[in-house]
This record gives structure tokens, sequence and C-alpha cells, in this order.
């Protein structure tokens, strides 16, 4: 009993200490260096690459594995009957033989394997591409869901500024009841997105918290801004960096592994030798002899045709999966780079003219409405446009950013910008 109570209070320190830790860890802030390099160090999809590699490696030094001999032991003339009752006149054979592969099929071996290290390495390297890619955009979509947040903030924080001075209005005469439950619906509107923002939230950390190795977001808030923004290069020049992608530069050894898998293939048609040697004793006048032979198959029938044909054929084929990548990978930087070009004709016409006008026009209704000279109806819908507006400016440099990230991932380097001012 003792024994246990100690035990309870041993768990019940080591509770005491840990939960704490615990808390602190997951209420620390996160910076976009800190979720790429704890991705880099955890992800499982990176892990299983590394391994790929590994088995690749194996398959190398497999490849160039020598055939092993072959020990045999024969027993003639013996467990008969008359002079080969027994052992009598039995003769032992104790022979060594060896394969020897003939026109290189060893090196044809060896040159696989050694592309198919090189093919699971590049496959590595792309991994860590979309990997890196898809945290950076995790993290964007958590920073823009965060100020997302933030903007709801600021609104319902500006009705709940007005509903008094409404129902001061109200008290005096000025107004209608109606007019305080109706600026309480749209504050309460703005609460219900808030909510629906923070679902989006939860969501995302989750998604980097995946990413990152974890099944549980252990981390705080993510920190960093995404105000800023800049012209990208041509889009010729994305094109010529995406050539250097390792999806593409895999297939340079794709290739080098199908041409040695065709010339082993060509060459398991050429026949191996098979050498001997033995020794042999015989019982019946105690002598001994040596045994020598020689052997080698007669390709008359399978000349290993059929899987020439195949080797030839997914050869060949190279070249096209290689296209096919190609055009995948400059459909999705397309795509991308017409994102950002749109989110950056967008954030500009909302910063320089939707926005400043729409906060204009809401500081003047709001400072007429309370001089009686504006409805409430024209006050809430000028806040309505402020709201949307700053909005339509988040969701823009959240597409904007996410683009850039999805391109940085193809050409496997950071996005050469011509920045321009937040505001």
């Amino acid at each position: 009993m003792h024994r246990f109570n100690g035990a309870v209070r041993v768990a019940c320190a080591w509770l005491v200490l840990t939960i704490p830790a615990v808390a602190a860890e997951r209420s620390r802030p996160i910076s976009l260096p800190q979720a790429l390099q704890r991705a880099l160090a955890a992800n499982p999809r990176l892990t299983a690459a590394e391994r790929d590699v590994g088995i690749a490696g194996g398959l190398r030094i497999q490849s160039g594995a020598l055939p092993n001999p072959e020990a045999s032991f024969e027993l003639d003339n013996a467990l008969g009957s008359g002079p080969y009752k027994g052992t009598r006149s039995a003769e032992t054979n104790l022979q060594l033989s060896q394969l020897v592969e003939l026109g290189g099929k060893r090196e044809a071996r060896m040159a696989a394997g050694e592309a198919g290290v090189g093919s699971a390495v590049w496959q590595r390297r792309a991994t860590r591409l979309e990997v890196l890619s898809e945290t950076a955009i995790a993290f964007i979509t958590i920073i823009s869901s965060q100020r997302r947040i933030e903007i709801f903030d600021e609104q319902i924080k500006s009705f709940d500024q007005l509903i008094p001075q409404l129902q001061k209005r109200v008290e005096e005469g000025a107004s209608s009841p109606a007019e305080t439950e109706r600026a309480q619906v749209a504050a309460d509107l703005f609460r219900v997105e808030r909510e629906r923002a923070k679902t989006q939230l939860a969501t995302a950390r989750r998604d980097l918290a995946i990413l990152m190795g974890e099944s549980i977001p252990h981390f705080g808030k993510a920190i960093g801004k995404l105000a800023l923004v800049g012209q990208p290069p041509s889009f010729r020049s994305v094109v010529q960096a995406i050539e250097a992608n390792p999806q593409l530069m895999r297939w340079t050894a794709v290739t080098a592994q199908r041409n040695a898998e065709l010339l082993i293939a060509r060459l398991k048609a050429v026949p191996d030798v098979r050498l001997s040697a033995g020794w042999r004793h015989y019982q019946d006048t105690n002598d001994n002899a040596v045994r020598l032979g020689i052997s080698i198959p007669l390709p008359v029938f399978d000349q290993n045709r059929g899987n020439i044909i195949a080797a030839q054929e997914s050869l060949a084929k190279t070249a096209a999966e290689r296209s096919i990548n190609k055009l995948v990978l400059i459909s999705i930087a397309g795509r991308a780079y017409d994102t950002i070009n749109g989110a950056l004709a967008e954030i500009k016409l909302l910063r320089s003219s939707v926005i400043p006008k729409a906060r204009s026009a809401a500081a003047t209704i709001e400072s007429g409405y309370a001089q009686g000279r504006f409805t409430l109806l024209e006050l809430l819908d000028v806040k309505g446009s402020v709201l949307q507006a700053l909005l339509r400016e988040q969701e823009a440099l959240q597409n904007f950013h996410i683009a850039v990230a999805t391109i940085e991932g193809l050409v496997g380097n950071p996005f050469s910008l011509t920045h321009q001012s937040s505001r």
C-alpha cells in the first residue's frame, strides 16, 4: 500500500511538472522558418523517401554480387545387389561448379542499380520541395485566418461601441427600438462569420501540425505578415527554372535505368558458361580421378524476345512521361502565375481606391449619423462595405502568397519579386 501511494505521488509530481511544460509548448508562437525546419525534421513522407534511397542502395549492392558456387556429392554403384551390394563397388563423386556470366550481364545490372539510386535521390529532393511548399501554404493559410478573425473583431468592437449610442437615442426618442435590434443583428452576424473563420483556422493549424509530423498542433499563434507583395518575373523565366525541378531531373536517371534494363534483356539471350571440377574415388580399386566439365545452354527456343520488346517500349515511353510531367508542372505554375497577377491587380485597386474611399465614407456617415444626418441603414451599409473590402484584400493576399509558395516549390528557389509598398 505504501509503495502504491508512493507511486501515485511520483506520478502526480510528474504530471504537475509535465502539464505546464506541454501547455507552454502549445502556446509558444511559431514562425515560418521554424515550421519549415520542423517539417523537414519530422514529416513522415521525407522519412519514407529516405528509406527509398536506402532500398535502392541495397539493390545496387546486390546487383554486383557474383553467382554463388555450387557443391555436389554423388554416390554411384552402391546399395545394390551382387557385386554392388553395400559400398564395395561404390564410386564417390565430389564436385564444385561455378556459373560464369558472359556478355557484361553483371556490369549491366550494376548500371541499372546505380541509376536506381539516382532516381531515388531525385525523388527524395522532389518530396522535400513538396513538403516545404505545402508547409508554407498551410502557414500562410493560418496567418490569413488569424487576420480575418482580427478584422471581424474590429467590426464587432465598432458595433459594441455603437449600440449604447443607439440605446441613448431610443431613450431620447430620436430613434426607434428596432434600430438597436437591427444593429445587434448585424453584430451577431459578424460573430457568426468570426466563428466560421475560427473553424477554418483550426483546420489550417491541424494541417500544419500534420505536415510537421504531429497529430495535434503543438504551437501557438503563427507569426508573420502577408501585407508585402511584389511583381513577379516573367513567366518564361519561371518555365526555364522548372527545368531544374527534381521531378524532371529524375527522368535522366530513369532513362539510364531503363537503358540498362534493355541491355540486361538483350544480354539474357547470351548463354553463360558453367564450369565444374570434381574428384572421383573408385572403391573397388581404391583409385582416384579428376572430373572436369563445362556446360552451355543453347538459346534455341527462348531468346528473351518478349522481354526485349517490353524493355524497348519502356525506354521509348520515358520521353513521353517526362513531357507529360513537364506539362503538368508548367500548368500548375501557369495557374499560380495567373493567380499572382490577378491578386496583384485586386490588391492595387483595393488599396488605392476601394479601402480608402470606404473608410472615408464610413467616417463621414458615422459622424453624420451622430448628428442625425444619416440613417442606421446607411451606416450599416457603409460598415459592411469596409468589412468586405478588408476581407477581399486579405483573400487576395492569401491567394498571392500561396501562389508564390506554389511556384517556389516548383522552381526550388525563392521567387524573386519586385516588392511594392504594403499600402
